[in-house]
């Protein structure tokens, strides 16, 4: 207010007051297509992998947009390390991934066990274990198998499953979470 009891407007003033009842009047996201309670308006993604030695931890989505060249990263990153290759990962999956991170609320990065496969890896692991599909989505770029250091395979199951958005596969025995983009359900203990 001003000296005469008159409320004064400025610019920036009416700008804050927009962004709080912007904020305050965002959706939640549940089932919708593409959009992933806990996944907010900026979208990041943190992981590491033993087998390259190599991190990412970045922001890949920003207000409604995918970031390309982050997407470039994340798909290098995910790629098939025994081949050397790479594919466009499904950004349904990267979202799971994110959200999940997210509903962990944890600073804690996932370690990458597989992301994209080629056919001649993916014909390699199931020639050594029969829990290998041969039609993986691991195929199509639309999976990843995950652990996380200070969270159980059930606690990561449990955040994934929340998403409602793909396939969450509980592998205790070998210590990860499988989570893909695919149809909407759950396996193993």
């Amino acid at each position: 207010m001003n000296n005469n009891g008159k409320t004064d407007f400025s610019r920036r003033g009416l700008l804050k007051a927009f962004a709080a009842t912007t904020l305050v009047a965002a959706p939640t996201y549940s089932n919708a297509a593409g959009l992933l309670r806990g996944s907010g308006d900026i979208r990041s993604i943190k992981m590491y992998s033993t087998r390259t030695g190599e991190n990412i931890n970045m922001i890949y989505w920003v207000e409604g947009h995918y970031i390309k060249d982050a997407l470039k990263e994340i798909n290098w990153f995910m790629r098939d390390w025994r081949q050397n290759q790479a594919m466009n990962m499904d950004t349904r999956t990267v979202d799971i991934i994110s959200a999940s991170q997210r509903l962990l609320k944890t600073d804690q990065p996932f370690m990458l066990l597989s992301g994209y496969r080629t056919p001649k890896t993916n014909r390699m692991l199931r020639s050594r274990s029969r829990g290998v599909a041969k039609y993986s989505l691991h195929l199509e770029g639309k999976a990843a198998d995950l652990r996380m250091k200070g969270r159980s395979v059930g606690q990561i199951a449990r955040a994934a499953a929340a998403c409602s958005a793909g396939g969450v596969g509980k592998y205790s025995g070998s210590n990860f979470v499988h989570m893909d983009c695919g149809t909407v359900r759950v396996w193993g203990r």
